[in-house]
Parts: C-alpha cells; sequence; structure tokens
C-alpha cells in the first residue's frame, strides 16, 4: 500500500533536474559573495519580486525574522494577523531576537486585516508607547486555508501603513500559489511590500532555502543580519542551483496542486461527518473537520497510508504537493470513505 503524504508541501523532493544541477554548480565563497550560483538566484528573485535585491536564506523563518531585524529596532511595535504563522509558528523570534512588541489584529476567514482595525492598532505617537514601524502581511495565508491577497487589498492596506509611517514586510512564503491562483505575475503582489519573503522548500520543491527581497538597504541590513543568526553559507550555489530551476520552471505546475486540492475538498464534502467549504480552497491548503465517531481520525486513516496534520481536536489540514497526483487523491478519498464506514 503506497503512502500518500499530505501533511505539506515542505515534504516535496528535488526533481532530477535540480539534482543535476546541484551537482553541477559552479560554487564560491558566498559570505564573500563569490558564489556565482547564489549571485544568480538574488539577482533572479529580486527580479521575480519585482525588488532591488535578494538574499539567500535557510529558510522562510529566517527571511520573516530577517523582515523584522532589518525594519525595526528593539523597542519597537510590529502589527500582524492573529492567525499570522509568524506569531503562531516562529518560535517567538520577532519578540526574543528583535526585542520588539507584537500587536495583533484579528484576520478574517480569508486571511485579511480590516483596515480600520489595522488603523486603531497604530500608535500615536506618546512616550509611554512603544512606536508603531512594521505591519506584517501574508499571501497565501497559512491558518486561513491557503486564503489569496489580492494585488488590490495589499495595495490598499500597504498603503494605510505608509500613510502612517509603517513599513510592510510580506510573508509570501506560498507567494507564488497565490499568484498561480489569481493568474498575475507574483511581482504584482509583492509591489507594496517594502520587504517579502518566498520559500523554495515547497510547493516549487527545492530541498531547502528561502529568498528575503526587499531595497538594496534592507537587503544590506539583513544580510549582516544573517551573519549573526549563523546563516552565512559558504559554497552554498550547490543548494542554490535547485532554488534555481525551482523559480524559473516549478511554478506554472502550482495549479495542478490547486485542482487536486479542491478535489480532495469536493470528495471529503460527501464523506458523511466530514465539515469542509471547498469554495474555500483557492490553493494547496485544504482545512476540514473530521467526524465526531472517528477519535484520533488522523492516527487512524494514517494506518492505513494517508497522512494529514491534526491541527486541534477534530480541526485537520491537508496540503496537496507535488508528490501527490491526482490519483492518489481518488485513492486517499476511498480510504478514508472505508474507515468511516467501518466505523459505523
Amino acid at each position: 500500500m503506497n503512502s500518500i503524504d499530505l501533511r505539506s508541501d515542505t515534504i516535496t523532493l528535488p526533481t532530477e533536474e535540480m539534482r543535476r544541477a546541484m551537482y553541477e554548480a559552479e560554487v564560491g565563497d558566498d559570505v564573500h559573495r563569490e558564489d556565482p550560483t547564489v549571485n544568480r538566484l538574488e539577482e533572479l528573485a529580486a527580479e521575480v519580486m519585482g525588488k532591488e535585491a535578494a538574499l539567500f536564506t535557510t529558510s522562510g523563518t529566517m527571511s520573516n525574522l530577517l523582515g523584522v531585524l532589518s525594519n525595526t529596532r528593539p523597542g519597537n511595535e510590529i502589527i500582524l494577523g492573529s492567525e499570522a504563522h509568524m506569531l503562531w509558528y516562529e518560535v517567538g523570534g520577532a519578540s526574543t531576537l528583535g526585542g520588539v512588541v507584537i500587536r495583533t489584529v484579528p484576520n478574517d476567514e480569508d486571511g485579511r486585516l480590516d483596515p480600520t482595525d489595522v488603523e486603531k492598532a497604530i500608535r500615536a505617537e506618546n512616550i509611554h508607547f512603544p512606536t508603531s514601524t512594521l505591519l506584517c502581511l501574508e499571501n497565501t495565508h497559512n491558518r486561513c486555508g491557503g486564503a489569496v491577497l489580492t494585488r488590490e487589498y495589499t495595495g490598499e492596506i500597504s498603503g494605510l501603513a505608509h500613510q502612517h509611517g509603517l513599513l510592510v514586510h510580506l510573508d509570501g512564503a506560498r507567494i507564488f500559489n497565490a499568484a498561480v491562483a489569481l493568474g498575475v505575475p507574483a511581482r504584482e503582489l509583492t509591489a507594496p511590500a517594502d520587504t517579502v519573503g518566498f520559500c523554495l522548500s515547497k510547493g516549487l520543491s527545492a530541498p531547502v532555502g528561502s529568498l528575503f527581497c526587499g531595497t538594496k538597504g534592507a537587503v544590506e541590513r539583513a544580510r549582516k543580519w544573517r551573519k549573526m543568526l549563523g546563516g552565512g553559507m559558504r559554497q552554498a550555489g550547490v543548494i542554490a542551483a535547485a532554488g534555481i530551476v525551482a523559480v524559473e520552471k516549478m511554478v506554472d505546475r502550482l495549479a495542478e496542486d490547486h485542482a487536486n486540492a479542491r478535489r480532495l475538498a469536493e470528495g471529503l464534502a460527501q464523506i458523511p461527518g466530514f465539515s469542509v467549504r471547498p469554495e474555500k480552497v483557492p490553493t494547496n491548503i485544504v482545512n476540514f473537520e473530521s467526524p465526531a465517531k472517528v477519535s484520533d481520525f488522523v492516527i487512524k486513516i494514517g494506518e492505513r497510508g494517508v497522512k494529514f496534520l491534526s491541527r486541534s481536536g477534530r480541526s485537520v489540514r491537508a496540503v496537496t504537493n507535488r508528490m501527490v497526483s491526482a490519483e492518489d487523491i481518488e485513492e486517499a478519498l476511498k480510504r478514508i470513505d472505508r474507515l468511516i464506514k467501518e466505523a459505523g
């Protein structure tokens, strides 16, 4: 029985073209800016994001942390969504290492922040208050089911932040999923933000890495912070080579993951006891509620070779990816249906 892994798109393996590129990569010392493959990847990333410069980092978490460190000072305040990945899953790095105060405003189910809430959260200048310095957005939005922020919304909320003197950092770990879903270039979605990070190692299938992009000044500040954090890599062209293939060759196929996610949601909706809204699956993340009559659903279906991620209680997350075909989705639905029927 084959295993069908829907825990995350981080489980994707590099393609054969990536492996060849890694083997043949021309390398040098990246800390001295002498790795030609890293330099090429950073130039490519800056171009596709529409920014002046880019920096190769180890992970999306590092890119987001650099977004805080390069845009704030200790004692400043950052504003982000109550469901933000930066708040939930990045070990409190912004406050622990950046020394900033984190202020949250509610995300709606589509990952957006209400401009009125954001404006109310921005501190007036007062000796008693930390200075509001940075607004953080997320596109696509992980905890909101892969929700997509449109260019119009991002422009509106970023314009509000800029009007009040705040910079904007965009957690764009899956920004290419958003671009494919909306049918626009990624740079149109990132244009309003001052800095943005995106991942190579999720749907794009590279083995490791992320890019932090912004102005030359922001990237230079981030480069020094990266060194302090232990992220100064040496012959990093070996992994950067896979990143180049990821950006150049792997974006368009994300539409397959989106179609598979929608099919999974539609299939779950037909199985008694599941609560899921297929119309709320714009990209590759499916959040659903499992039946109460099947306790420990994730464990039980895992024993049948279908892997999901448990969020809390009956809440489950599935993420489609290159390693899971349309045929795998149909097989997963059959196994789930059998489990529910056997449970009575």
